[in-house]
């Protein structure tokens, strides 16, 4: 019998916050933090395009287990949004599928906003990564099809107006999960009758990560320079957010040292003392600051769900 084969690459652990670059893809980024950090497992939490810049939080190791409590965080984006043209793709990438000599007034603009805060129905763009019958949007309207994309509520906790020129507005919206900022871009388009799509668009936070933790990626490339293997990747390793930031909006239990082996062999604890959590559906327990599981809480009892090296 074959021994089972041994993961590549180093069991690095955490979060690194990337700035995107403009034309280069998520898939593409995390392949090269990976290679850069030598990890085993990389991931990211929510796509971004490549015309759009900005954070773009890469999980390594472990923290691949943290991704969907990121995904479903609040992110602000600040955008552009071109009027007179809507475009096959909602962006600069597509074609022009309506145009107009229209161009609103600031007064319009703002008189719009108040439609879209709050929850609202949103029908996302044909190229978005949205299945349709077991098929991504986007590779259906890349072989010519047209399809049906069901409208989905969405939140938008915040859309301000920052600037106005003459065939160009400057937004800033911070919104939930699965909210396509192209598709603001479209529909505002629509309802002001004279068309728009995305010009430039960049996101500056995603929960819990603030935007200051931005690294560049020319940062992190310029450490290949160093010639000492062990040297450059302790440079690398700087960068890393600890995995239970991912977690800030959980309940905590710090634990004790043999109760956190009791949990890593995958049983449950007593939780007990006047200020101990009662019931929680998910909670992360950590002992000396390091991230031991993800469980739930009750009974008198954290049980581990996800557990972490």
């Amino acid at each position: 019998m074959s021994k089972p084969r041994k993961p590549k690459g180093r069991s690095v652990s955490g979060w690194l916050i990337l700035d995107k670059p403009l034309d280069f893809g998520s898939t593409e980024a995390v392949s090269k933090i990976k290679w850069l950090f030598n990890a085993q497992k990389a991931g990211h939490a929510g796509t971004l395009d490549p015309l759009a810049s900005g954070m773009l939080p890469i999980a390594l190791g472990d923290a691949t287990k943290t991704v969907p409590y990121v995904m479903d965080g609040r992110k602000i984006y600040e955008f552009a949004v071109t009027w007179g043209e809507e475009r096959s793709t909602d962006d600069l990438e597509g074609e022009v599928t309506a145009s107009s000599d229209k161009r609103p007034t600031e007064e319009d603009i703002r008189a719009l906003l108040p439609n879209y805060t709050g929850t609202i129905n949103q029908t996302p763009p044909q190229f978005s990564a949205i299945k349709i019958a077991g098929e991504r949007a986007y590779d259906l309207a890349r072989d010519g099809e047209t399809v049906e994309i069901p409208s989905r509520e969405v939140e938008i906790f915040r859309l301000t107006l920052l600037g106005v020129d003459a065939d160009k507005a400057h937004f800033e919206v911070e919104c939930g999960k699965g909210t396509y900022v192209r598709a603001l871009a479209r529909d505002f388009g629509r309802d002001l009758g004279c068309y728009g799509h995305i010009s430039e668009l960049r996101r500056t936070f995603v929960a819990p990560f603030a935007e200051e933790k931005m690294v560049p990626l020319a940062e992190l490339v310029a450490l290949e320079e160093i010639e000492d293997r062990d040297e450059r990747l302790a440079a690398l390793d700087e960068f890393l957010i600890d995995t239970a930031e991912a977690l800030s909006s959980l309940p905590h239990l710090p634990v004790t040292e043999d109760q956190a082996h009791r949990i890593r062999m995958g049983n449950p604890i007593i939780v007990r003392g006047r200020d101990a959590l009662v019931a929680e559906s998910e909670a992360y327990a950590t002992s000396r600051g390091k991230l031991i599981a993800i469980g739930e809480i009750g009974q008198g009892e954290f049980r581990p769900k996800r557990v972490f090296a």
